[in-house]
C-alpha cells in the first residue's frame, strides 16, 4: 500500500505488517491506527511481539511485508534520522551517557536549547522529577530515576509523537501514575504517544484505544471493549 492510496492519518497508519523470526511468526497482517492527540497501548504479554511492533513503528526493525504511513507518507521513504526525531523512543532499559542529568538531557540538542534551562526542568517535571536532579550524576541515578530521565530527555526534544516500552516496569505505583497523568496530558496536547506494556490497568488507565496482540494478529479496540474482560493471549 502506498500514501497515495490510503486515508491520511495525522499520526500512525499501520496496514499489513508482516514480521517472522525463523519460523516463528512474530507480526501476522496487523494493521491499526494511532493518531496524534490519542494515547495507543500495545498490550500482550511478553514475548508476544509488542516491542518489535513498537520498533516497527520507527524503523528499527523493518518488516518482511506491510506499510506504516506518518503523516500520510511512508516511512520507508523517510530519512531515519528525521523519522525518529518525530516518533522519539523510550526503551525498556534506559541508557544513560556519561555525565550529569543535564548533559544527557541536552545530548545532541542545538546550543539554544541546551540553554535553555526551563525546558530542561520542565522536561523532568513531565517525567516526575524535581529540578535537583538536573546536576546529578547519572552514574548515581536509581532504575526508576533512569527511566524518568529516559522519558524527559525524549520529551527535550519535542517529538510529534512519543514511542515507549514498558515505561512502568522500572517504577512504583505512585510514579507510574505520575506518569501515566503526564501522558494523558501530552495526548491531549497534541502529541500522539503509542505505548507498549503488558500493565494492563496503566494501559486500561491512559488508552484510548488497545491494540492487543494474538498469536501475532492484531485485535483493535477500545480499553473498555478489550481490557474488562479476559487478558490478551
Amino acid at each position: 500500500m502506498s500514501a497515495a492510496t490510503a486515508a491520511r492519518i495525522d499520526g500512525f497508519a499501520v496496514r499489513g505488517l508482516h514480521l517472522a523470526r525463523g519460523q516463528r511468526v512474530v507480526l501476522r497482517d496487523v494493521s491499526f491506527d494511532a493518531p496524534k492527540g490519542t494515547v495507543t497501548a500495545l498490550v500482550a504479554p511478553s514475548g508476544a511481539g509488542k516491542s518489535t511492533l513498537l520498533r516497527c513503528l520507527n524503523r528499527l526493525l523493518v518488516p518482511q511485508a506491510g506499510t506504516v504511513l506518518l503523516d500520510g507518507e511512508d516511512t520507508a521513504e523517510l530519512e531515519p534520522c528525521a523519522l525518529r526525531r518525530r516518533a522519539g523512543l523510550v526503551g525498556q532499559t534506559p541508557v544513560m551517557l556519561p555525565g550529569s542529568v543535564r548533559e544527557n538531557l541536552a545530548y545532541g540538542l542545538d546550543p539554544a536549547a541546551t540553554a535553555d534551562e526551563p525546558r530542561l526542568v520542565q522536561a523532568l517535571a513531565d517525567a516526575g522529577l524535581d529540578a535537583g536532579f538536573i546536576d546529578r550524576p547519572a552514574a548515581e541515578l536509581s532504575g526508576g530515576e533512569r527511566a524518568r530521565v529516559a522519558l524527559a530527555r525524549a520529551l527535550t526534544r519535542a517529538p510529534e509523537l512519543l514511542l515507549l516500552d514498558e515505561p512502568t516496569a522500572a517504577l512504583d505505583a505512585t510514579v507510574a501514575r505520575h506518569v501515566g497523568a503526564t501522558l494523558t496530558a501530552l495526548a491531549q496536547a497534541g502529541l500522539g504517544v503509542v505505548v507498549a506494556t503488558h500493565d494492563l490497568p496503566f494501559a486500561a488507565e491512559i488508552a484510548n484505544r488497545v491494540v492487543a496482540l494474538r498469536d501475532g494478529a492484531a485485535v483493535v479496540g477500545t480499553a473498555a471493549e478489550l481490557l474488562t474482560s479476559e487478558p490478551p493471549a
